[in-house]
């Protein structure tokens, strides 16, 4: 149907706004009005909708996504499929992306060079279903860093798990490369990770000039820099070279913080906290359990990140849901527990944790006023939600209370019309 009419639902912008009840028609891939109980809308012609209660709401943002993590415990596990296989397990993975409610995502690294390019542009030419995508580069290191996988039976170097390169001139070309793939954003290791004890999250590893020479190619062409940084140097060495997507930043200082707030205007913190979780408390069955992930310094991360991002939000800094999903311990889909960990654990409230996914997403997406919001003129990226999210945030991650998702006014999954006298009885 061109036009779709959702009567009697409760609706969500996806700003701080309390939910009211009303109506929202669609008409091509746009919201064309959005009325209140008191002012139905009606529309001839329109399919319509009947919520019976139910949460509409905008479709949620992804902001820190890994299409091509292949639910492996390890990174040279994810980086020894096949690039065939790879192929169509990323396409796999971004379907059940969409179903699960996340109309849009941006890439934070890819497993092979041109993973992300090849599933976005097969995305946007309506070859196979998935989000509004970002597409990222390989993750860009240096000897000993984090990525930095060595695996010698591989028949080429350009398919190690991450780029490594020395010098600004090695980085030069590397960027250059990532850029004729025609990806969105360039991603570089700044800090170290506790995943790999050779290079563990407080430390840091590329020079001034290394970043510098990667962010005068990336804004020369009007692309995006991102940064894997846990430690406080490296996310002040993000700010001051100009990458505006800072993934983790679990370790700040006074500095850091300053910098950030100076800056919130044009950066996002994506610091995927789910995984450091998952590390102390879920990953006993592949080997850590809780004594060893302490002793890997998870511990310290988790304690640090819980403070840090609790003062980056105090201070209006924007912090956007998702990470990291697609290791064994972190299963992809599972993504909006995050949401409930900034509740439990960051000191959001629901309406909070939610404006992460809708109304910042919309702006992470670099569509600030015409995506993430359920407003007149928006493009129609939409949730039919079994309940109330706000009093539930959990629900957001159940696939039996997404009773619907659109996508650019198009149902990727479409409501069981036969169910709908019991929508929105649930809490």
């Amino acid at each position: 149907m061109d036009s779709v009419l959702f009567t009697n639902v409760r609706i969500l912008e996806g700003t701080l706004a309390h939910p009211v009840s009303g109506s929202v028609l669609v008409q091509g891939n746009r919201i064309r009005a959005v009325g209140r109980s008191t002012a139905p809308i009606s529309a001839s012609g329109a399919m319509v909708i009947d919520g019976a209660g139910a949460t509409l709401m905008p479709g949620m943002c992804e902001a820190h996504t890994h299409f091509s993590w292949n639910d492996a415990a390890t990174l040279s596990a994810i980086q020894t499929m096949p690039l065939e296989e790879h192929v169509l397990w990323c396409a796999k993975v971004a379907r059940r992306y969409l179903e699960a409610g996340f109309t849009s995502c941006v890439g934070a690294a890819c497993a092979k060079p041109r993973l992300d390019v090849v599933i976005r542009n097969a995305i946007n030419a309506g070859q196979i279903p998935g989000p509004r995508y970002l597409a990222a580069s390989q993750e860009i290191t240096v000897l000993g860093a984090l990525g930095d996988e060595t695996l010698p039976h591989l028949p080429f170097p350009e398919f190690s798990f991450g780029v490594n390169v020395s010098g600004a001139e090695e980085m030069r070309k590397a960027v250059r490369m990532f850029l004729k793939y025609g990806v969105d954003s360039i991603k570089l290791n700044l800090s170290g990770d506790n995943f790999t004890p050779q290079s563990p999250a407080e430390t840091g590893w590329m020079t001034d000039a290394e970043v510098a020479a990667a962010m005068q190619e990336t804004l020369m062409r009007g692309k995006r820099g991102t940064a894997h940084a846990r430690s406080a140097a490296s996310v002040k060495q993000a700010l001051r070279h100009g990458i505006d997507v800072i993934y983790h930043a679990s370790f700040t200082d006074e500095e850091a913080l300053d910098m950030l707030e100076a800056a919130k205007d044009r950066v996002f913190v994506a610091p995927g906290i789910a995984i450091l979780y998952a590390m102390l408390h879920e990953a006993e069955a592949y080997g850590i359990g809780h004594e060893k992930a302490v002793a890997m310094g998870y511990q310290l991360e988790w304690d640090a990140a819980i403070e840090s991002l609790k003062a980056m939000h105090k201070r209006g800094v924007r912090v956007l849901f998702g990470g990291d999903y697609g290791f064994a311990f972190t299963p992809h889909c599972q993504n909006a527990r995050d949401l409930e960990f900034f509740v439990k654990y960051l000191g959001f409230t629901p309406a909070e944790a939610i404006r992460c996914a809708t109304e910042y997403g919309g702006q992470i997406m670099m569509k600030p006023n015409e995506l993430g919001l359920v407003r007149e003129g928006y493009l129609a990226d939409l949730l039919l939600i079994d309940g109330d999210p706000l009093a539930n945030i959990s629900i957001l991650r159940d696939p039996k209370r997404i009773l619907a998702v659109m996508k650019d006014g198009v149902f990727a999954k479409a409501p069981d019309i036969a169910s709908q006298r019991t929508w929105g009885r649930a809490a």
